[in-house]
Parts: C-alpha cells; structure tokens; sequence
C-alpha cells in the first residue's frame, strides 16, 4: 500500500510517495517515538478493545500524520503481554471523542511496567504489562484533514 501526498505547483517540486508507518516498541525510548506520531490522534472509547484470555489491547485510531503533513490515515496500536487495565476520568459513551495527547512507560518488575495513554481532559488509560510489546501500524490511505491540531497554552496572553 502506498500513499502519495504531494503539493505540486510551478517552483514546488513533487515529493515521493510516504509509506505506511508501522513501528514497535520494546523500551520506553521506542514508546516515545511512537507517542510522537500518535499525538492529536482521535479514538472512541468503543475503539478500544482488551482482550484478557489473548492478553492483547487494540486501538484504532484516526492518525494525524505529522510527518507528511496536512492528512490523517485511520491507524492500529496493539499491546501484547497486558496483564491489566484501568482508566480514569475517560468518558464512558462508547461513540465519545478522545484525543490521545501522549504515552509514557512506568517500568515495574523487569521487564514489565506501565504504560499510561494521556488525553486531553485529563482522563487516561493505564495498561500493566509483563514486557513492553507493543506495535502501530497504519491501516488506509491519507485524507485530507480539516484541520490541523494546535497546542495552544491556555496561560498565554496573545496581547
């Protein structure tokens, strides 16, 4: 699958096409990059789905793509090894809107640990692992997003 995203005009010369992003982490370091291309994106509490006997949590999620600019492609993550799952202040209607902000990794017992899913509003999601084994793939063709994400600092004064 590849996707083409280009801006071409007159003095703007043509891009190559972007390939899908699939990454995987093993170490807090390989999360955090993940965490990176994963900021702004939108999921519904309905797109989170743990499955405790395969010891296994997915999310689908919209994507903004940072790295290409201007498109959101529908994305999965997928955590293996989870032994638990906990949320706090996430709203519990299945078709609510949630923007993931960040992940970080609380190591625990060698080499399990923590990993916390921050999104605005202050709610977030806590999954305990055995290891950190976790997987992002992207999963359609770019489309155009209506706009794009800021991060604006409430505390600002613009005047």
């Amino acid at each position: 699958m590849s996707t083409e995203v280009q801006e071409v005009g007159p003095d703007m010369p043509a891009r190559a096409p972007v390939e899908p992003l699939r990454l995987l982490a093993e170490d807090a370091d390989d999360l955090h990059i993940i965490s990176a291309a994963l900021q702004d994106a939108i999921l519904r509490p309905v797109d989170i789905v743990w499955e405790p006997a395969s010891r296994r949590v997915t999310l689908k999620l919209s994507r903004f793509c940072w790295e290409c600019g201007g498109t959101r492609v529908m994305a999965a993550m997928q955590f293996g090894d989870v032994v638990a799952v906990k949320s706090r202040r996430l709203p519990r209607l299945p078709e609510s809107a949630l923007e993931l902000l960040a992940m970080d990794f609380e190591p625990g017992e060698a080499p399990g640990g923590r990993v916390i899913l921050m999104f605005a509003g202050g709610g977030d999601l806590r999954i305990d692992v055995e290891c950190l084994d976790a997987v992002l793939t992207d999963l359609s063709e770019r489309w155009p997003a209506k706009l794009a994400p800021t991060h604006l600092d409430p505390a600002a004064d613009p005047a």
